[in-house]
C-alpha cells in the first residue's frame, strides 16, 4: 500500500506553469472553502445514511451487526447529550471551563470503539466519546473542568491517559509509550490523539519522526475540525494534513469523520498495521467543530453561519439514524428507550456536578515553588482580600 493510497492526490501544475509565471499575479484568498464541498476521502456511510462500497476497508466493518450498529448510535446519541449537560452547566456557572465535542462524534466513537482493552490511549481534551468508550465516568471529567481533581481516574485502569492541556505534547507521550510496548514484544497499540491546530506544534513533528525511526506501534489520530479556534485549517497547513505522513515516511489516510462506520474501519486497519509491527500512521478525520472552541469562545466572530448550515447536513448522529432505519435494523421502540436513557444521563450528570464541593480558589497557589516565595505570598495575599471583598458586600 502506498502512502497516498486511501486519499486523493493534490492536483498539480499544468506543464510549464511556475507560481508567478502564469500571467496572473498570485494572490492569497482570505476567503473560507465551500463547506458543500469535500476533498475525497473514505466513506462508507454517506450523509444521506447510504452505505457504499470501499474495496480496501470493507472488511474491517464486515461482519458488524445490527446490535453493534444501535451500539454505535447509541454511544454518540449519549455522548451528545452528555456533553450538551456539561455545556449547560458551565453557562450555569457550575463548570469553570467546556470543551464541545458536538459534531465530532462519529470520529471520537469510531476510532474509541476500534481500540482493544490493552490498547493505551493518548488524548487531548476534547475526547469525552473515547473516555466513554473507555469506561471513564463522565461525571470525573467535569470535576476536572469544575477544579475539584486533576482527572479523576486512573489511567492505568482503563488505559486512558489524563487530558492534556498542552497542545500536542501527549503525542510525544504516546510515542514514547508505543517505543516501550515494541520493546517488550507487546502485540497491543497506542493511539494519540490531536486537532488540526496542535498539527502545527513542533512536538507533533517530533513524535512522527521518532515514531518512523523506531517504527513505534502508534496510530496519530488528528480531528480535523477545520477550526483551530479561530484559525481556519488553510493558515495551517499547504497540504491536506494526512499527506504530511509522506515526509517522515509512513502511511496517511483521511476519512469523513462524520461516517462512524468509516472511522471505525480505517481506525481498525490502522490499529491492526501498528499490532503487526508495520509501525505509525496517520489518520485524519475530516470532521466540523459545530459549537464553540470552548465555552470562553464565540465562534460567530470567524465564520458563517452558511458553513455551520452546510455541516449539519452532514450530521453524523442523524446519517447513523438514516441507515439504521431504511435497514430496519432500529424500530422507534428502540429510540424512544434511548431518548428516555440520554434523559436519565443528563439528570445524573448535572446531580452529581451540583453535589461536587467548590474548588478550591487559593490551590493555584500551593507547589508553584517547592520552598515557597516571597511573591507568591503576596499574591495570595491579595487574592484572599478580593474573595472577601464578596462576602464583605454581601453583608452590606
Amino acid at each position: 500500500m502506498t502512502v497516498e493510497s486511501t486519499a486523493a492526490r493534490t492536483p498539480r501544475r499544468s506543464a510549464g506553469s511556475k507560481a508567478g509565471t502564469t500571467g496572473t499575479k498570485r494572490t492569497r484568498t482570505t476567503a473560507k472553502k465551500d463547506a458543500g464541498t469535500e476533498p475525497q476521502l473514505v466513506q462508507l456511510l454517506t450523509p444521506e445514511g447510504e452505505r457504499v462500497k470501499n474495496a480496501e476497508y470493507d472488511k474491517y466493518v464486515a461482519g458488524i451487526t445490527p446490535e453493534e450498529l444501535r451500539g454505535l448510535y447509541r454511544d454518540m446519541v449519549l455522548t451528545r447529550r452528555f456533553d450538551a449537560e456539561a455545556t449547560s452547566l458551565q453557562r450555569q456557572g457550575e463548570l469553570g471551563l467546556w470543551a464541545s465535542l458536538l459534531g465530532q462524534e462519529a470520529a471520537q466513537i469510531g476510532s474509541g470503539r476500534a481500540t482493544r482493552e490493552d490498547d493505551y490511549v493518548f488524548p487531548t481534551y476534547r475526547e469525552h466519546g473515547v473516555a466513554w468508550c473507555r469506561g471513564v465516568d463522565p461525571a470525573n471529567l467535569l470535576g476536572m473542568f469544575r477544579g475539584v481533581n486533576n482527572g479523576g481516574w486512573d489511567p492505568n485502569s482503563n488505559n486512558f491517559q489524563l487530558y492534556t492541556i498542552v497542545i500536542g505534547s501527549q503525542t510525544l507521550h504516546a510515542t514514547g509509550y508505543a517505543m516501550g510496548v515494541a520493546k517488550d514484544g507487546a502485540d497491543s497499540a497506542v493511539i494519540a490523539y490531536f486537532g488540526d491546530g496542535a498539527s502545527s506544534q513542533g512536538d507533533v513533528a517530533e513524535s512522527f519522526t521518532f515514531s518512523a525511526v523506531y517504527n513505534a506501534p502508534v496510530v496519530f489520530f488528528c480531528q480535523n475540525n477545520q477550526w483551530a479556534i479561530s484559525e481556519p485549517t488553510e493558515k495551517q497547513s499547504r497540504v491536506p494534513i494526512y499527506q504530511r505522513a509522506q515526509g517522515f515516511g509512513f502511511p496517511g489516510v483521511r476519512v469523513d469523520g462524520n461516517d462512524v462506520l468509516g472511522v471505525l474501519a480505517v481506525t481498525r486497519w490502522a490499529l491492526e498495521r501498528a499490532r503487526n509491527g508495520e509501525g505509525p500512521t496517520l489518520v485524519e478525520a475530516f470532521t466540523y467543530r459545530m459549537g464553540a472552541h470552548t465555552t470562553s469562545d464565540d465562534p460567530t466572530r470567524y465564520r458563517g453561519d452558511e458553513e455551520r448550515q452546510a455541516w449539519e447536513a452532514k450530521d453524523p448522529i442523524l446519517r447513523l439514524r438514516r441507515y439504521l432505519e431504511a435497514s430496519n435494523h432500529a424500530d422507534e421502540g428502540f429510540f424512544a428507550e434511548l431518548e428516555a436513557e440520554s434523559e436519565a444521563l443528563g439528570k445524573r450528570v448535572r446531580e452529581a456536578v451540583r453535589a461536587m464541593p467548590d474548588p478550591d480558589h487559593f490551590a493555584i497557589f500551593e507547589n508553584a515553588y517547592a520552598d515557597g516565595h516571597a511573591l507568591v505570598d503576596e499574591e495570595r495575599a491579595q487574592f484572599a482580600a478580593y474573595q472577601a471583598s464578596f462576602a464583605d458586600e454581601g453583608g452590606n
